[in-house]
């Protein structure tokens, strides 16, 4: 939405700006401009923070429920204790992954922190971003780790534990 605000507000701008409106309409014209009609300012430097935050705060629930995107066309053709394996092997190196992302995410966080930078137009700290990511991305870590000792567990036991994408426990 606050991407769609900024275009429609800057679109609103220019036709503002064009000759027929600016002498046609003058008054009008500038009343609104005055009231800020236009991109909206920031909004690409909140999108940017908002955006890194939703994708590891949906993270781990889409760990749980094991909904992430999967190509089966070979594994289907396998058995069903197979491919327990196959998911847990690859639970594994996705938890490993993940811990390796966050872990690199603090260290830019320590960084930004130290150097007191800034976004462009909206002059808040840089780490500011880095730090709700990393807050949700330590929640997906425990997840990740916690979903790859079940599907371990779920390969050992050759039965389902944890909710799938599908429905099946």
């Amino acid at each position: 939405m606050l991407t769609s605000l900024s275009i429609v507000g800057r679109a609103i701008n220019k036709f503002l700006h064009n000759d027929f409106f600016s002498q046609s309409f003058t008054g009008p014209a500038q009343w609104l401009l005055d009231l800020g009609v236009g991109e909206i300012n920031g909004s690409y430097e909140v999108l940017e923070a908002g955006v890194a935050f939703a994708i590891f705060s949906f993270l781990p629930l889409c760990q749980f429920y094991g909904a992430h995107a999967t190509v089966d066309v070979f594994t289907s053709m396998l058995s069903r204790g197979v491919n327990r394996w196959i998911a847990a092997f690859w639970e594994v190196v996705l938890a490993a992954t993940i811990i390796l992302v966050i872990w690199r995410l603090y260290e830019g966080m320590l960084r930004y922190l130290g150097n007191g930078e800034t976004t462009l137009f909206l002059q808040f700290p840089v780490w500011w971003a880095y730090a709700a990511s990393f807050a949700a991305g330590v929640v997906a870590c425990i997840v990740a780790v916690y979903c790859a000792v079940v599907r371990i567990v779920e390969a050992l036991g050759n039965r389902n534990i944890l909710p799938s994408e599908n429905g099946e426990h």
